[in-house]
């Protein structure tokens, strides 16, 4: 059924390819969580189904006044038809039902605004439950909760469809053999559960963000989706809490960037033009900024997105750098990691000089990342041009995508030329 959905999908307006993603999430989160999670396969094939049969329908009669309203409708039909069919529904479900007094809700599957709401929160959590790896989750995310298709979830993987269908596989058999519940955990549990969902969404952007595919509209849609999800945490309260206020403002400060970043090849930040940056989004960054600074806690979200913002600032002062030198030698001291410390160090050039910076950076021996290389090449750069052309072809060499080694070699060229 998804391969035979995706063609005709191709061969159809642009309009019902957005249809899908936007509704697909609705539709399978309502029907999971008033059939029970451990029919979300079933919930994925009926939404299917009936996004096969709006296309086949509209096409020959025009799509309808409220095509929302006429999927809605037919997924419903289709849904108690196919438990009833099956027998699943009088043998299985139904006692279920009655034992959980939830039979009228049955009978009218509920696709009301607020009830999608719940359900997509719900979903959420339920998604990222710690019994299932984080890759694991990041996957089900895209597919149920962004609605990309397995092609699209393969290719923000680098991988294959049959590895993808696999693992997402393995997860919602892992979901019903935990017997994995749709809802919000309890008051006690949330905030700890909260912590996992806020780590899901950030790899999700950084999925995007940083991604090595080629298809800068996937890298795109998958950093606005993880922005989405970060908002839909905002509307309720227990999770509407000033670490989950840092992390949006973090996406919005990163995706203001984002067109400056993308053009033949990756843009690094001191190439930008900053015209480009979108200040909408800035400005968006910085209401959420604001809103994080309630209460005492200080996540690697807050520090993160205080640099963020200092990068959306545009250069003029020293005021700038120093601060962000700073916040990284904050960060680094709540939560290390080699990239962190890459960034300090040219932080820590812009403030100290390219002597100072090389010092720091010898010492971080990132002998399998090209941007450390790149960083290596860029404080050789007029102290040393022989070490700076070394450091850029062994970045040429670890780099995994062939915008990166264009980019890499377009600067290797450059100081063949300087030393021709």
């Amino acid at each position: 059924m998804g391969w035979m959905l995706l063609f005709i999908m191709e061969k159809s307006s642009e309009s019902l390819q957005q249809l899908f993603q936007q509704e697909f999430s609705k539709m399978v989160a309502v029907i999971s969580k008033t059939f029970g999670l451990q029919h979300i396969e079933i919930a994925e094939d009926v939404v299917s189904e009936t996004f096969l049969q709006a296309t086949e329908a509209w096409k020959a009669k025009g799509i309808p006044p409220n095509p929302t309203a006429w999927l809605y409708a037919v997924a419903k039909q289709k849904i108690l038809h196919h438990f009833r069919r099956n027998k699943i529904y009088d043998e299985k479900v139904l006692p279920e039902i009655i034992s959980g007094n939830v039979m009228e809700e049955i009978e009218e599957v509920n696709f009301s605004v607020e009830n999608i709401k719940d359900s997509q929160l719900q979903m959420l959590f339920a998604i990222c439950t710690p019994v299932i790896a984080s890759e694991a989750q990041i996957g089900l995310a895209l597919r149920i909760l962004c609605g990309f298709g397995i092609d699209e979830i393969a290719e923000a993987f680098l991988s294959n469809k049959e590895t993808i269908n696999k693992r997402l596989f393995r997860a919602k058999e892992k979901l019903r053999a935990e017997k994995v519940l749709m809802e919000l955990p309890s008051e006690n549990e949330i905030t700890k559960r909260l912590d996992t969902v806020l780590h899901i969404i950030y790899l999700l952007f950084s999925e995007g963000y940083y991604s090595q595919t080629q298809n800068q509209n996937l890298q795109k849609d998958l950093c606005l989706e993880a922005l989405r999800l970060g908002l839909m945490l905002t509307e309720y309260e227990k999770t509407n809490l000033p670490k989950t206020n840092a992390l949006i403002a973090l996406m919005c400060f990163h995706a203001s960037r984002f067109s400056a970043r993308q053009s033949n090849t990756i843009v690094l930040y001191g190439q930008q033009d900053q015209e480009l940056w979108d200040a909408t989004l800035i400005n968006q960054g910085i209401y959420f900024l604001n809103l994080s600074v309630q209460g005492e806690e200080l996540s690697s979200y807050h520090l993160e997105a205080r640099i963020a913002y200092w990068h959306c600032r545009k250069e003029g002062t020293q005021e700038k750098w120093e601060e962000i030198l700073q916040l990284y030698n904050r960060l680094l001291q709540i939560n290390y990691s080699p990239a962190v410390a890459l960034n300090r160090t040219y932080a820590l050039y812009k403030v100290k000089g390219k002597e100072t910076a090389l010092v720091e950076a010898e010492k971080l021996k990132l002998e399998n990342n090209h941007f450390y290389f790149m960083l290596l090449a860029e404080l050789y750069t007029d102290l040393d041009q022989q070490k700076a052309r070394l450091h850029l072809e062994r970045a040429y060499d670890l780099a995994k995508t062939r915008t990166e080694k264009q980019g890499i070699q377009e600067k290797i060229n450059l100081i063949n030329q300087l030393n021709a």
